[in-house]
């Protein structure tokens, strides 16, 4: 693929994160703000664009659309329609606002989405996700409108939590019957509040029960197929198998390049809309990459 970046790991750049805004509607236990470190901003639209046709031109082909919370964002249907066409894309949301705007967002050109699920039970939801009442039962209503519009497939983002591992069967019974992916995410628990549920049991589980298991190239994530039901297991901590295969770059909401989700010390602040100058940043932030969890043979 002609210009695509590779880093001195080898690691080619084929997928790009954007946050679109530092706002969100929830107060999750667990949110890492994307990486942000004081995240205080909204990307303007001619900066999504440049950054998007710039990433683009070097050969990325997945572009993901994150938050904060992308739904509040405003004019989100005519930003996307703005993307570069050979561009995959695809947003993650807590769904709470999705049953308003599937449609539109799946005619601008969006193709899928990743949807933040911890429980199906209401107080725990609530409790997880620091919601209101009702919260729960509308985003199920923008689960069902996604896949009417053909958002799909549609994965349930689900961190593996002391209050909600006990559920998790009941999740993938829930993803069976809506022909949705559960991912199941190791939490990354940078703030030692012991937070975590037992994953590793959960997969030994799955492993166990599975019919078939599969790999995946990115990231080496293991899959599990189990009646019907398919669900993924991401785990970034403590991964050197994560690292080494991770091809993405992130976009904060407030312009900067980020090139790795666990630093913040190899920033590249975006200072142009051009896309000839943001093909230089990319490229730069490129260069600073390097896998965070990693052999200590290649430190």
């Amino acid at each position: 693929m002609p210009g695509i970046m590779v880093d001195s790991y080898g690691r080619k750049v084929t997928g790009l994160r954007i946050a679109l805004t530092s706002r969100c509607n929830l107060r999750c236990l667990y949110c890492h703000h994307e990486g942000e470190v004081q995240p205080n901003g909204e990307i303007s639209d001619e900066m999504v664009i440049g950054v998007a046709q710039a990433a683009a031109a070097l050969g990325v082909r997945s572009l993901k659309l994150t938050g904060g919370e992308p739904l509040l964002r405003q004019g989100l249907a005519g930003l996307i329609a703005h993307m570069p066409p050979q561009m995959k894309i695809s947003l993650t949301t807590n769904g709470i606002y999705l049953a308003e705007q599937a449609e539109s967002l799946a005619r601008a050109g969006l193709g899928r989405v990743n949807v933040s699920l911890d429980s199906l039970k209401p107080e725990v939801y609530r409790n997880i996700t620091g919601g209101r009442e009702g919260d729960l039962e509308r985003v199920l209503q923008g689960l069902d409108a996604a896949a009417e519009a053909g958002l799909l497939p549609i994965k349930l983002n689900v961190v593996v939590l002391k209050q909600n591992e006990a559920e998790i069967p009941a999740i993938i019974d829930f993803c069976r019957e809506k022909d949705f992916i559960a991912q199941l995410i190791q939490l990354l628990d940078l703030s030692g509040r012991g937070l975590a549920g037992d994953i590793d049991a959960i997969e030994a589980r799955l492993a166990a029960q599975a019919d078939h298991i599969h790999t995946r190239e990115m990231h080496r994530r293991k899959k599990y197929f189990l009646d019907g039901a398919e669900v993924e297991i991401v785990r970034p901590m403590d991964n050197t198998e994560f690292c080494a295969n991770c091809n993405r770059l992130r976009v904060t909401s407030d312009g900067k390049i980020k090139p790795c989700l666990l630093r913040s010390d190899n920033l590249v602040q975006i200072d142009s809309c051009d896309c000839g100058r943001i093909e230089e940043l990319l490229r730069e932030a490129n260069a600073r990459r390097e896998p965070y969890f990693k052999d200590i043979s290649v430190r």
